[in-house]
């Protein structure tokens, strides 16, 4: 019998809920697993949750020579067992979050830091004028956009079992159910829980491009098209509640998403042009098919007849001039609807959108689109259409029937238009350079591009793009990659004419080192029709951002964007496109390159200097974040990560990728997705005060703290990873990479050159998803212990000095809150478990006592900036359910150990190839487990 709600604490039902889950997993096991699986399950939890609380080297080898005892069936059931109990977890303390957030609400309390109450409230308490508060909204654009990395590896299947889990488990807690309603639902999650027993979730096939597409929409179908209206609508309740109804404050549609998946073909030969262009119909189906139900609602919902109320004059015009498209296309009796004037147009608008939908899918299908009627031109007749009907609702008194579902269908279509999301499109820089000499090339007597300065080759390239007739070309007579280079640009230009100018976003290059590589895409743009120069002056309809993702690429950004910005061409371009210039930081590669604190305050610098650049050429600039999942690649709370950003630099906009696992962490359940949007939002609002007051300039002292904690950090880094002998045969042996290549959870390879093992071929998603997996987390804090002692340096008042850095500086504050997270997740007494894994032990070993050595350097000096005893301690939410997880972490961490041994060391093909399988459902289950590992 459950323990009533209103007798335990927040603490208590999610402990009880986990408990719960628990044990309906327990009666699964009990019935549908192999013999002794439970059993083995237990054993182990108890037995390595023993040896958390103490050492015991008897115990130590008993749990091993168990694990080492199993055959790999028994194995995979095993892990199996631990990764849907990760799932039940993250399920519980969604659903308990989401619960208490909801009992805030109910009882009328100012409501958590990163809410919209909380933030409108401060920004009155601040003396912020409803005026300046509208200025500020005006101003605002929130870009989250959705990669495709191989980290995530829930298959969409296993995330609707969980959300269904979820709604049962909402309704046992919120509703008021009798003993046997209660059975009910228990025995709903223990089916549900079955079901996933019976469910692998491991994918058996690799995943191709389009499948990672299909994964990507699933946010918006079951979670987006509902959260995002009620972001809305939570924003207009606290701006009302604070400044009051009169004020007139309007909150404007400032959500939008980007995504790259389908787009981004760096690295990946699976992104073909054909794979871009599919990808976005299938966006427009999608956005078509949600717009169409919702019209059918409103349909059935707004019933009004025009015996009783008075529509707008202009709602009544568009009626009258629609009335051959109901006859003749739509071939209606001019009586339907006759005194139904809001059925009569959703009517026709239903109909218009099924023709833009049915347009859609013959080209998906490949067959011929020209026999359907046209539908609406764009998005933006649609929305007149939205708007016609909303204010007509107005004009005669209605104007609650039009603040509801209406309201948000304009809310939706203002967000996604008829393209869903803005589809990123991203190239290596050397495609590009090859594509631009094989075609100067290929131009009689022209000289060998190559061979050009950085300055001839810009004179080249604008003289070339100003031409009215630049080239040539016989595409025939190309090599293949030059001509997929051009016909990537060709797509861009058709699918921007068949749905829409919106439906791309930016051309990003990646490993941009000179202003030339933004000049030769900008070449090839022009090869395609979307820029150059006719008789009207200059025309662009491609942005493009360059991509500045290496240490020295960064040191580098404001004499490559300074070159671009000071170019006559280049400055046409720009102008011409809506002078906006969109620059990208990589936060992950400069984090391989360059360790955590020099990436970190390289990329805080590099901002800076390119937010001046522009300002001083008055050009407006936004900054496209290129976040990953885990701290090492820039990830953590995204609240925090806003306002960590330098000072006024950040005017309102925001853009930033969300990769791997993250995107069903926020986004799979509608409810978690409104909460990380609202975080995220309010951020942005608070980082973005610079535009209506004058900043607090960071303070000097501060910043020459970091630029020697800078390079402390770096120099011990790359002592570690570049001078110590044997360091990458460390990291391909002591963790495991080997499976997470193999692991059929992403389209694109781990490797950028497939037999190269150098530090510049891995991949930094792998780089930091193998330490992640071996329980060293090295990428998120290796060096930050190192550089606080040396600029310490046992000097009480250089401590004190950091620890009000600590205090009173939210990036420093960010950057050591995320340290102590890595650092909590770390298991050095594990991590050594895979040091038995190296061919040379010896080498390895010592590897490891640097390692070792270093995190608990580390581990010292952060607790002592930041004045706490333990980690996480201003974090006990965290704390607690990273620790709930780790009585199933530690057996999964030895048992792959156990596999990956078993699997290296095994001759025999076949027989190696049944240690495949448990190996590969570690991999996975440790990525349920740790939750931001990629």
């Amino acid at each position: 019998m459950l323990i009533p709600m209103n007798e335990i604490t927040q603490d208590q039902a999610l402990e009880r809920d986990v408990q719960l889950f628990t044990a309906l997993l327990g009666e699964v096991l009990r019935e549908h697993s192999r013999k002794r699986v439970l059993v083995i399950v237990e054993r182990l939890r108890e037995g390595f949750m023993q040896l958390r609380e103490q050492e015991d080297a008897e115990l130590r080898e008993k749990l091993m020579k168990r694990i080492e005892g199993l055959d790999p069936q028994t194995l995979s059931e095993v892990i199996r067992a631990f990764t849907i109990y990760f799932g039940l977890v993250n399920t519980a303390e969604e659903l308990n979050a989401h619960l208490a957030r909801m009992d805030r609400i109910s009882a009328g309390q100012r409501l958590w830091v990163g809410s919209f109450d909380d933030t409108v409230r401060q920004f009155q308490e601040d003396g912020i004028s409803p005026e300046h508060f509208q200025s500020l909204l005006e101003h605002l654009l929130y870009l989250p956009v959705f990669t495709a990395h191989p980290t995530e590896a829930k298959r969409r299947t296993i995330m609707e079992t969980f959300r269904r889990i979820f709604l049962v488990g909402q309704d046992l807690r919120r509703r008021k159910l009798n003993d046997e309603e209660i059975e009910e639902k228990l025995q709903e999650i223990l089916t549900q829980i079955q079901i996933l027993w019976k469910t692998d979730e491991v994918r058996v096939h690799k995943p191709q491009v389009i499948d990672e597409v299909r994964q990507g929409l699933y946010f918006f179908r079951e979670s987006l098209f509902e959260a995002v209206p009620l972001v809305y609508r939570f924003l207009e309740k606290a701006v009302r509640r604070v400044y009051g109804a009169n004020h007139g404050v309007k909150v404007p549609s400032f959500i939008r998403f980007g995504s790259w998946i389908g787009g981004d073909r760096d690295g990946n030969p699976f992104v073909t042009p054909e794979t871009t262009e599919l990808t976005v119909r299938m966006h427009a189906e999608l956005v078509l098919e949600e717009y169409l139900e919702r019209i059918r609602k409103l349909r059935r919902m707004l019933s009004h007849s025009s015996g009783f109320c008075e529509p707008s004059p202009a709602l009544l015009d568009s009626l009258d001039a629609d009335e051959d498209y109901w006859v003749a296309t739509m071939g209606q009796s001019l009586r339907r609807f006759l005194n139904e004037p809001y059925r009569r147009k959703l009517a026709m608008m239903s109909h218009r959108l099924g023709a833009n939908l049915a347009r859609i899918r013959a080209r998906i299908e490949n067959r011929d689109a020209d026999h359907v009627s046209r539908g609406y031109g764009s998005d933006r007749d649609f929305l007149a259409d939205l708007y016609l009907i909303r204010d007509s609702l107005i004009h005669h008194g209605d104007a609650s029937a039009a603040a509801g579902p209406l309201q948000d269908l304009i809310r939706l279509a203002e967000t996604f238009g008829f393209h869903l999301v803005h589809l990123d499109i991203r190239q290596e820089s050397t495609r590009h350079t090859e594509a631009i000499t094989e075609l100067f090339a290929r131009q009689a007597g022209a000289p060998f591009y190559q061979a050009f300065t950085e300055e001839q080759r810009l004179m080249a390239l604008s003289e070339t793009i100003a031409h009215p007739h630049p080239f040539v070309i016989d595409k025939a007579t190309l090599t293949p990659e030059t001509r997929e280079t051009l016909e990537v640009f060709e797509v861009i230009a058709r699918l921007r004419a068949e749905i829409g100018e919106k439906v791309f976003g930016q051309y990003v290059i990646s490993m941009t080192h000179a202003a030339s590589h933004v000049m030769e895409a900008m070449l090839l743009a022009r090869l395609a029709g979307l820029a150059g120069k006719d008789r009207q002056g200059w025309f662009c309809n491609l942005q493009i951002s360059p991509l500045f993702e290496t240490i020295d690429d960064l040191e580098h950004i404001d004499q490559v964007m300074g070159t671009l910005f000071d170019h006559p061409t280049y400055q046409a371009l720009l102008k011409a496109s809506g002078n906006q210039q969109e620059v990208m930081l990589g936060y992950s590669d400069s984090c391989k390159d360059g360790g955590i604190l020099s990436s970190g305050w390289n990329l805080f610098e590099a901002q800076k200097k390119i937010i001046a650049l522009a300002d001083d050429r008055g050009v407006s600039c936004r900054l496209f974040h290129g976040r990953g999942g885990t701290v090492g690649r820039g990830g953590g709370p995204t609240h925090e990560a806003i306002l960590a950003q330098p000072v006024d630099t950040v005017h309102g906009q925001i853009k930033f990728t969300e990769q791997g696992e993250v995107l069903s962490y926020r986004y799979a359940n509608p409810e978690t997705a409104r909460y990380e949007l609202t975080m995220g939002i309010s951020g942005l609002i608070k980082a973005s005060r610079c535009l209506i007051e004058p900043p607090v300039e960071e303070r000097n002292d501060y910043l020459g703290i970091m630029d020697e904690l800078s390079r402390h950090g770096e120099e011990a880094y790359r002592k570690l990873i570049r001078e110590t002998e044997g360091f990458l045969d460390y990291f391909y042996e002591c963790t495991p990479l080997d499976g997470i290549a193999l692991l059929n959870i992403g389209s694109r390879p781990s490797h950028r050159k497939k037999a190269d093992r150098s530090l510049g071929s891995i991949r930094a998603i792998p780089w930091v998803f193998g330490w992640g997996q071996s329980r060293h987390t090295l990428p998120a804090w290796f060096s930050i212990g190192h550089a606080i002692e040396r600029y310490r340096n046992n000097d009480l008042e250089r401590l004190a000095k950091l620890q009000k850095m600590y205090q009173d500086w939210p990036y420093f504050r960010a950057l050591l809150s995320n340290t102590q997270m890595s650092l909590f997740k770390a298991e050095m007494r594990i991590a050594r478990e895979y040091v038995n894994l190296a061919e040379n032990r010896e080498q390895a070993e010592s590897i490891y006592r640097l390692i070792e050595d270093e995190y608990n350097r580390t581990l010292t000096q952060v607790l002592n900036v930041a004045g706490l005893l333990g980690l996480m301690e201003e974090t006990p939410e965290l704390r607690h359910s990273l620790a709930r997880r780790n009585q199933y972490l530690d057996p999964l961490s030895y048992i792959q150990v156990a596999v990956l041994g078993r699997y290296r060391a095994e001759p025999e093909e076949d027989k190696r190839a049944e240690w495949l399988d448990p190996l590969l459902r570690s991999i996975n289950a440790i990525a349920a487990g740790m939750r931001n590992t990629g």
